[in-house]
């Protein structure tokens, strides 16, 4: 009976096994038949350095990310990474003081090969939020609070960066000539005053997509839009 109860335990699992094979679902990280080891190609970038205490922690978690436990020999391509973080205040109290700090994460990364002329092959942008909560009777504990917050957020930036360069190892994309951020959304401004007889005071969001209003940051185009 208990041979016979694993293997009807067993049943959901090789159900749901059996359709992946047929969808066409396949490994980022695997090896596939004529196609390049991506494992072996990302370990031949080297990253280039980046400033400020939170940009090397950026580059040394892109280099544990990019070796994927193989041997590293970074002389193929070369990873240029324009990391810029940014702190804002929300959960505002009576007293003018905040009980959160969210901290805004945005990479750019270009992947370029070694050469004389070292040429573009690709680049893509990311980004990522965290957070601490205030702890404004104890300054060693907020310093290291957000230093904490901001490792956090170089360590999920540079996975996702990881990522998007394994992906273009596996497509081989034509990198864009130009960043494409798209178009931004606009929301009702609520403070502001109108300048339109027609149309009320509105707010484009910001850099993380979240309109103005909704953090307590000031801006000085509301209303003007």
């Amino acid at each position: 009976m208990r041979c016979i109860r694993a293997a009807l335990a067993t049943l959901p699992v090789l159900a749901l096994l059996v359709p992946l094979a047929g969808c066409g679902f396949k490994p980022l990280y695997g090896t596939q038949d004529g196609q390049a080891d991506i494992t072996a190609e990302m370990a031949q970038i080297y990253v280039a350095n980046i400033n400020e205490r939170s940009g090397q922690q950026l580059r040394l978690a892109l280099q544990a990310e990019l070796e994927q436990g193989a041997a590293e020999d970074p002389h193929k391509y070369t990873l240029v990474v324009q990391p810029s973080f940014g702190g804002e205040a929300v959960d505002i109290h009576s007293d003018n003081t905040s009980g959160r700090t969210r901290i805004t994460g945005h990479a750019h990364w270009q992947l370029f090969t070694v050469d004389i002329n070292p040429r573009l092959l690709a680049q893509g942008d990311t980004s990522a939020l965290d957070g601490y909560t205030g702890t404004y009777e104890q300054y060693f504990a907020q310093t290291l609070n957000a230093e904490t917050a901001i490792g956090r957020l170089a360590h999920t930036l540079a996975h996702q960066v990881a990522q998007q360069v394994a992906i273009w190892f596996r497509t081989r994309a034509t990198p864009a000539s130009t960043r494409d951020r798209g178009p931004r959304a606009m929301y009702p401004a609520g403070g502001a005053i109108s300048q339109s007889e027609k149309q009320g005071p509105m707010e484009q969001e910001g850099e993380d997509a979240v309109p103005d209003m909704a953090t307590g940051r000031s801006t000085p185009d509301a209303g003007q839009l």
